[in-house]
């Protein structure tokens, strides 16, 4: 019996000592903590600065009352939520969600509000925060036409030291006077006051597909705006604009995918920038095979490296992007895989070059589940997703070591 249990004990150790040997397959990679929104949740937005991380989110209460709230990340935790706005006449959908922004303490976020009873009309509504005072200014206008069209896929990011760069996409143009179609979306830009005034207001594309989200980042030589591009032939890639000395540059494919798609796919790109170097992921269906790409520019988005398909499996897209350093990105996307959708993040360099990718959790494949949001804070990288369970939505987070890459 004696060597009986010194043989198990030597097995037991052996088998120790291989789980030892691969520490990355064996040990915790996904951290899951505890979120902040509570009862039916959804639409996480991700921010982060070298100030402050927040995630901002709606709650839906009862039948129509609808919240959008917030809360601070700090010391790995999420602080106590807090309501900017409720509001029963909202535009709430999967891909079009509201976000928030910091700059040196003042704060921004948006919603969609309806503007007519017609199912696809409504405008972006911004609430600002400026530093120091304790109450939302809420319900202000970032466009000022009076169309009852679509106006929405917002990005914000700070620029200068109070003030926030914006873009949208805008269907003014879309009215029909009742004998002709009406006119394409485009896509617009401005800069909003820490108090939510609007200036400098910009038509950057006159003809953009019409749902996907835009994406912006500010690099050295200023702003770029990178969407999903709608040609007349249908033919609908990634394009970016730029601000060139004072002066927004002419649309240009960052890569010519040659996608044709007559509807929108409902899935736009993510950028990142650091000093001049820009870092872009985005998704493709070109000659139907679903691709998620990343793309690097070491020249502010001028030119731009050949793509690195990131993907393995079959893409869904919904990407993000966080530009590590000068020659290093993490890219996330989702991807299906038999009846179920997973979240996967890898890093990539510039190279070619990838590491293993991570699967950050397994989830409903629904449109439900929304958009992942994904942000750098210090030596951790930060998820947040919806989640879908017997219908009902909630919101989660997790984190993963920077070095588990």
């Amino acid at each position: 019996m004696k060597n009986y249990v010194q043989v198990l004990a030597a097995i037991a150790l052996a088998l120790l000592s291989s789980c030892a040997e691969n520490p990355k397959e064996e040990k915790k990679i996904v951290h899951y903590i505890e979120a902040p929104a509570i009862g039916e949740s959804s639409l996480p937005y991700l921010f982060s600065n070298t100030e402050k991380t927040m995630m901002s989110w709606v709650e839906k209460s009862g039948d129509s009352l609808v919240k959008l709230k917030y809360a601070d990340l700090v010391d790995g935790e999420w602080k106590e939520p807090k309501e900017i706005i409720n509001g029963k006449d909202w535009f709430v959908n999967w891909a079009d969600f509201p976000m928030i922004a910091e700059n040196n303490g003042h704060l921004f976020s948006h919603v969609l509000k309806k503007s007519s009873s017609g199912t696809f009309s409504y405008d972006v509504k911004l609430n600002v925060l400026p530093k120091g005072q304790s109450r939302w200014t809420t319900n202000l206008p970032l466009h000022n036409d009076s169309t009852a069209t679509e106006h929405g896929f917002v990005t914000a990011l700070p620029i200068k030291s109070d003030s926030f760069f914006v873009t949208w996409l805008d269907g003014r143009n879309t009215v029909s006077n009742g004998h002709e179609h009406g006119g394409a979306m485009t896509i617009r830009a401005a800069e909003v006051s820490s108090n939510g005034e609007v200036n400098a207001e910009s038509l950057l594309d006159d003809r953009t597909c019409d749902c996907c989200q835009t994406t912006a980042a500010i690099t050295s030589n200023g702003p770029v705006v990178l969407y999903r591009d709608r040609l007349e032939d249908e033919t609908r890639d990634i394009s970016i604009v730029r601000m060139v000395n004072g002066s927004w540059t002419e649309p240009k494919a960052i890569y010519n995918d040659n996608w044709k798609i007559k509807g929108c796919p409902v899935n736009g790109p993510k950028a990142d920038a650091l000093d001049n170097d820009l870092a872009v992921a985005w998704f493709t269906a070109a000659n139907n095979q679903p691709k998620v790409n990343v793309t690097f520019s070491a020249d502010g988005g001028e030119n731009f490296d050949v793509p690195i398909q990131i993907n393995e499996a079959d893409a869904m897209g919904r990407v993000d992007v966080l530009l590590l350093d000068h020659e290093n990105a993490i890219v996330s996307w989702m991807e299906t895989l038999e009846d179920e959708a997973q979240i996967k993040a890898v890093k990539v360099h510039t190279s070619g070059k990838k590491s293993e990718p991570i699967t950050i959790c397994r989830l409903d494949s629904s449109r439900k589940t929304g958009f992942p949001q994904m942000e750098l804070v210090g030596d951790k990288v930060y998820f947040a997703w919806t989640d879908l369970s017997d219908e009902i939505t909630t919101v989660k987070t997790a984190y993963v070591l920077l070095n588990s890459f």
